[in-house]
């Protein structure tokens, strides 16, 4: 395909993802006893309200060119004031976003193997498979203020946490600093991670 029906193909399907991605954040801190996502208006399928430009573009922009897209939408905002546990509830919160995109991707991968799709459609399940376990991969990544880091931040005590977080306002800057500086490295390490879940998939898909 060209750059132009990559791009064509991928962007709806990149949309739909990160609405997916945080409209799972959103409802499961709403199930955990947190109204502030509902209150925001973040419990909807509206992708507009979800993306962030910069990031929806980079995640295109890196997909036509490296094949493995990086990127990121407007995070849900949660209070875990409201949660029994705090920190864990956090965990609970970031986790589904990951889990959402592992599941979409599970579908496609399903749907590769068991369905006869041609054309288009294959095209377009192929390229929503690789973009929702990039996500997946990427969000897991226990660098601040990236999913993986509220999961891992489960394990903390009460000081390191409240340390860990201040590296919200920066680290965004390290993962952008190592994606350019040490691409080709990120790439091998993410096709590497990418590799191993597509195993996984096969094993449980009967593929």
């Amino acid at each position: 395909m060209s750059n132009t029906e990559i791009i064509v193909l991928a962007l709806p399907i990149i949309l739909v993802s990160l609405t997916l991605h945080e409209l799972a954040h959103a409802w499961v801190a709403w199930r955990l006893g947190d109204p502030t996502a509902k209150e925001q208006g973040r419990l909807t399928l509206n992708p507009l309200v979800h993306l962030d430009p910069l990031g929806t573009f980079m995640l295109v922009a890196t997909y036509v060119i490296g094949g493995l897209p990086f990127g990121w939408a407007r995070p849900v905002p949660v209070n875990p004031s409201y949660f029994r546990r705090p920190k864990e509830g956090m965990a609970v919160v970031a986790a589904a976003g990951p889990a959402m995109n592992f599941l979409v991707a599970l579908g496609c991968y399903a749907s590769i193997v068991h369905l006869s799709l041609s054309g288009h459609v294959a095209d377009a399940v192929s390229v929503g498979y690789t973009i929702n376990v990039v996500l997946g991969i990427f969000n897991l990544i226990p660098i601040p203020p990236l999913d993986g880091s509220r999961i891992l931040g489960a394990l903390m005590d009460n000081a390191t946490y409240a340390r860990w977080l201040q590296l919200d306002q920066i680290g965004m800057l390290i993962v952008f600093g190592s994606f350019f500086i040490f691409r080709s490295e990120f790439q091998d390490l993410l096709a590497s991670a990418f590799n191993h879940v597509t195993s996984f998939m096969s094993t449980i898909t009967g593929a």
